[in-house]
């Protein structure tokens, strides 16, 4: 916000004049020239009058730029060299004006009304995020009809809660989120270097430990799924120690925010609560258990999204062309589907702590998983079986 722009505010102020805060979107852009037209025109075509709308391209080597500058002077189009996301995050928040900021990946889109819907909701002057559900599409921008994160999303001054329970212990809809400038101006520029991917991480990890948030039911994004988004392409073990890069610095900076506060922090709870951690932690007790070279059942609703851990593989349960098929239908499709499985010759099964309410929601499949298996480990975070010598590995036990 410029010097001027703020003394306008406070004569305002002064007068009972009521401000209308302006907003910026800030696409960010790498390699992604198929689908970047949809994210600037998503952005040209919001309902809310004078949105500034930046176009950060992070030095892509696809034909992005020849999309891209046909736009002219209805987008602020930046290119730049090759930085990461961190860095095309702040180089455009450092370009833009707006009260509130909503950064937007070049794959993803808005809905016309995101903004409309959006600015109220910074009426209140404390308020330092809004966020809402993001809307899975398919590659064409076709709707599959599943929201993430799929639970409710908390909203309110958290202050208190996450002091208490440290950063990663709340699902946010990492790319569902707008911010208010004065949240922005305490917490950029972000490192570069450590958030080349992810970047979105640190900014809604940080967010709550600095004032309330407000949330929108409706999903305002349409979040695109597809194999080039450079998450869903990086192996499990690769991601987790990213995150756990993530987690140990922004970690550091939110302690010294709630140190700020006057509030005290342990650590040592910090981790134990965090979901990067707690994997973490989850995924050495694996190692343990199961032999590399494994295959073992993995029961988790998609949640890990482990698809190997050195050499064992994980198998999705119920699984449908290589993918999660979602919760059975009842305990005898359960148990059909985890014979069949078994007689590949796999003999381990996890359970994650996410869905441990399999074994109370399913007891005949509970009852069938303990008769066949023996338990190897139970803790707060998983529960891994080993088949007992004779069950339906291999067409043993049918009973």
């Amino acid at each position: 916000m410029s010097e001027t722009k703020e003394v306008v505010e406070r004569a305002g102020e002064k007068v009972g004049m009521k401000i209308t805060p302006s907003a910026s979107i800030i696409i960010n852009n790498y390699n992604y020239g198929r689908y970047v037209t949809n994210a600037i025109e998503s952005a040209l075509a919001q309902t809310l009058p004078d949105v500034e709308v930046i176009v950060v391209d992070d030095g892509s080597t696809d034909n992005s730029r020849e999309v891209i500058r046909p736009y002219g002077d209805r987008t602020v189009t930046i290119f730049k060299e090759n930085g990461g996301q961190g860095s095309a995050l702040n180089v455009g928040f450092a370009r833009s004006s707006g009260d509130v900021v909503l950064f937007l990946d070049a794959d993803d889109m808005l809905v016309a009304d995101a903004l409309e819907q959006i600015m109220p909701c910074f009426s209140d002057p404390e308020i330092v995020k809004v966020h809402w559900p993001l809307l899975k599409v398919d590659v064409h921008g076709r709707s599959l009809g599943e929201l993430l994160p799929p639970t409710e999303i908390p909203d309110g001054d958290l202050r208190a809660r996450v002091c208490c329970d440290g950063p990663s212990t709340i699902a946010w809809p990492g790319q569902g989120n707008a911010w208010s400038r004065k949240l922005l101006r305490q917490i950029l520029p972000m490192p570069e270097e450590l958030y080349r991917t992810g970047a979105d991480t640190y900014l809604f990890e940080l967010a709550p430990f600095f004032g309330p948030m407000k949330t929108v039911p409706e999903p305002l994004t349409l979040y695109r799924m597809h194999h080039e988004n450079f998450s869903r392409s990086m192996s499990f073990e690769r991601r987790m120690a990213r995150e756990l890069r993530f987690a140990d610095h922004y970690t550091a900076v939110v302690s010294k925010q709630c140190e700020a506060m006057g509030a005290k922090v342990d650590l040592a709870r910090w981790r134990a609560n965090s979901w990067w951690y707690r994997l973490s932690d989850a995924a050495d007790e694996i190692r343990s258990c199961i032999p590399d070279g494994e295959r073992f059942i993995l029961i988790d609703d998609a949640a890990w999204a482990m698809d190997a851990l050195d050499a064992r593989v994980a198998l999705p349960f119920p699984e449908q062309d290589g993918w999660y098929a979602g919760p059975s239908s009842d305990d005898e499709s359960a148990i059909a589907e985890f014979r069949r499985t078994r007689q590949l010759g796999i003999r381990f099964v996890v359970v994650a702590w996410q869905s441990f309410w399999w074994l109370d929601h399913y007891k005949a499949f509970a009852e069938y998983l303990y008769r066949t298996s023996t338990e190897r480990l139970r803790n707060e975070g998983l529960l891994i079986f080993q088949a007992k010598d004779g069950s339906d590995i291999g067409g043993g036990d049918r009973s």
